[in-house]
């Protein structure tokens, strides 16, 4: 427990990624979404349940576990759920080193500054360097920059994030996979294509070790799971954090 009694309920980390925001950067999914976008990619992380609980403190030492990260980018399930302590976390991580923070949100800057949805936000709003706010529209997302559909914003908000020179708007795409153990782990935009290819891998793998091919298959609009920043898929029958 913290010092504060802040908790941060993890659905995924990934350590050095270049995939998402300018360096190398470390990514932070919370766990619980109150927004349930059709064709969300990871349906699994946006019920608010107990995943992985750790402290602010532990999670900045996660997080900066490679020397070379230069930035740290939270996402989810929606960050804002879980402002306050993910504040604190991002104080711990700031002492230790000099990082860039880019933020996902579901909520419209406007919302979060008039009327916050939770504790925390004014000051989670005052670490974040650049804001990617809005809700994940399928039909508008037209595979350019890192928002995931052309009415998301992007908030530079403050000279730090000018000086990142990142391209979140127009600028192409790229993605990672990372595979551990049975885990494979898509960090990432993905371009047009590539999660449909992913899935089809994953679920091959599956078919081939014996385990359940054809993974979550159509969500509720009959569209394949997908998202915004990131998608993780068990190679032995099981999806989600385990």
């Amino acid at each position: 427990m913290s010092a504060t009694g802040l908790l941060v309920n993890v659905a995924a980390t990934r350590v050095g990624t270049r995939a998402l925001g300018p360096g190398l950067r470390s990514v932070l999914w919370v766990q619980g979404c109150p927004f349930t976008c059709p064709g969300c990619m990871s349906p699994q992380w946006i019920p608010d349940r107990r995943t992985r609980l750790v402290t602010p403190r532990e999670l900045a030492s996660e997080l900066l576990g490679d020397a070379r990260v230069t930035g740290l980018t939270l996402s989810g399930g929606e960050p804002m759920a879980q402002a306050d302590a993910l504040a604190e976390m991002v104080a711990h991580a700031r002492a230790a080193r000099d990082l860039s923070v880019l933020c996902f949100t579901g909520y419209r800057l406007e919302r979060l500054r008039a009327d916050p949805p939770n504790p925390g936000v004014a000051r989670l709003l005052a670490c974040v360097d650049t804001l990617v706010d809005g809700l994940y529209v399928a039909a508008l997302d037209d595979g350019r920059g890192l928002r995931g559909s052309r009415n998301q914003r992007v908030h530079r908000l403050n000279p730090r994030a000018e000086e990142a020179g990142t391209d979140f708007e127009e600028g192409p795409r790229s993605v990672e996979i990372a595979l551990e153990g049975p885990t494979a782990l898509l960090v990432g935009v993905p371009p047009p294509g590539l999660l449909t290819a992913f899935d089809t891998a994953v679920d091959t793998v599956r078919a081939l070790t014996g385990g359940n091919p054809g993974g979550r298959g159509p969500g509720p609009d009959g569209r394949q799971p997908r998202c915004d920043q990131g998608r993780k898929r068990e190679c032995d029958g099981t999806d989600g954090q385990r």
